[in-house]
């Protein structure tokens, strides 16, 4: 029979680990598989959040497997926001509370996760974490044990489990360009569409990565979701459309859901373009077209305006400074 002594030990260390404050803890306990399953989905934005802001890929992404559980937890799943970021006085997005630090506290709720790396760069750029930006780009051992220095989590073994995350995965060879992908087995993902062997349409990719379709006159979201095994609500949802759209030869129709931006900076608006028509263009959402250029989803567009595809304008219209870097 266990001492009591081993017990107390064990139900306090179970304590410690539950009351840590780190909604991603349990994720370095699982199996690596599921680690390497984000790390696979997540790497190229990381590096991308390095080039932009020299914050170490690395750290990025050991941060967000550990605050989001691996992309499993509530936060994530349901608000986007793989890194636990609260919403603090200067937030003006969607937002979402629980039970943290304190009870029923405010999270920032993202349109995309893709969004919540690029908050997470900004994030870091606040003067409290200026220190970090004097480290070299490959101390990724500096950045952990800064980031817990400067205050940003309250766990006492954040360093620890982020330099684990790190070099158990290797995640240091993306900080200095060394990263090789490892053959792996498929990951199911749902999103995807799983087309019949019989298909008809031919199936495309756009240049930011969105399946999609060309259809025709004839084609309706009954005949789509037979023919391309999904459900017709998926595509009224990954195509800003409703009930009654009819669809018009040679349309665009998403297999699956926009993004956030557009591989171009910029769109001129023609005559008679609405900004559905430009969202289905570039694969955007029309949601977070309409937010980075303060329109309303049914306002009307000039021809001749620009459009950012790309960045969040400032409320006179100019791109922010980040994006002139």
């Amino acid at each position: 029979m266990m001492g009591k002594g081993i017990l107390r030990a064990k139900i306090a260390t179970v304590l410690f680990l539950l009351l840590s404050g780190l909604s991603g803890f349990a994720s370095v306990t699982q199996e690596p598989s599921s680690q390497e399953a984000y790390i696979q989905k997540w790497k190229d934005e990381a590096v991308r959040q390095m080039e932009l802001y020299a914050i170490p890929a690395s750290i990025t992404l050991a941060q967000g497997i550990l605050e989001s559980g691996n992309g499993v937890s509530e936060l994530a799943k349901k608000s986007n926001n793989h890194f636990g970021i609260k919403c603090h006085a200067d937030w003006e997005g969607g937002r979402t509370y629980h039970d943290d630090d304190e009870k029923g506290e405010c999270f920032r709720v993202y349109d995309d996760p893709s969004d919540s790396y690029e908050d997470h760069s900004k994030f870091l750029l606040r003067d409290r974490y200026a220190s970090l930006f004097e480290l070299d780009l490959e101390d990724y051992k500096g950045w952990a044990k800064g980031l817990k220095r400067c205050g940003y989590a309250t766990n006492p073994k954040y360093p620890e489990l982020l330099i684990t995350i790190i070099e158990r995965h290797e995640l240091f060879k993306l900080d200095n360009g060394k990263w090789e992908d490892k053959p792996e087995e498929p990951v199911a993902d749902t999103s995807k569409p799983k087309p019949s062997t019989g298909s008809k349409h031919n199936i495309k990719t756009t240049e930011n990565g969105i399946q999609y379709i060309t259809v025709s006159s004839s084609d309706s979201f009954e005949s789509l979701s037979e023919e391309l095994n999904m459900l017709p609500g998926q595509f009224r949802r990954y195509n800003d459309m409703d009930r009654s759209h009819k669809f018009r030869n040679n349309e665009i129709v998403y297999l699956q859901p926009k993004r956030t931006r557009g591989s171009a900076d910029w769109h001129v608006v023609q005559q008679g373009e609405s900004l559905w028509r430009v969202s289905q263009k570039y694969g955007i959402k029309m949601r977070s077209l309409a937010r980075k250029n303060h329109l309303e989803m049914d306002g009307h567009l000039r021809a001749g305006m620009k459009l950012s595809l790309r960045w969040k304008l400032t409320k006179d219209g100019k791109l922010p400074w980040f994006a002139k870097d």
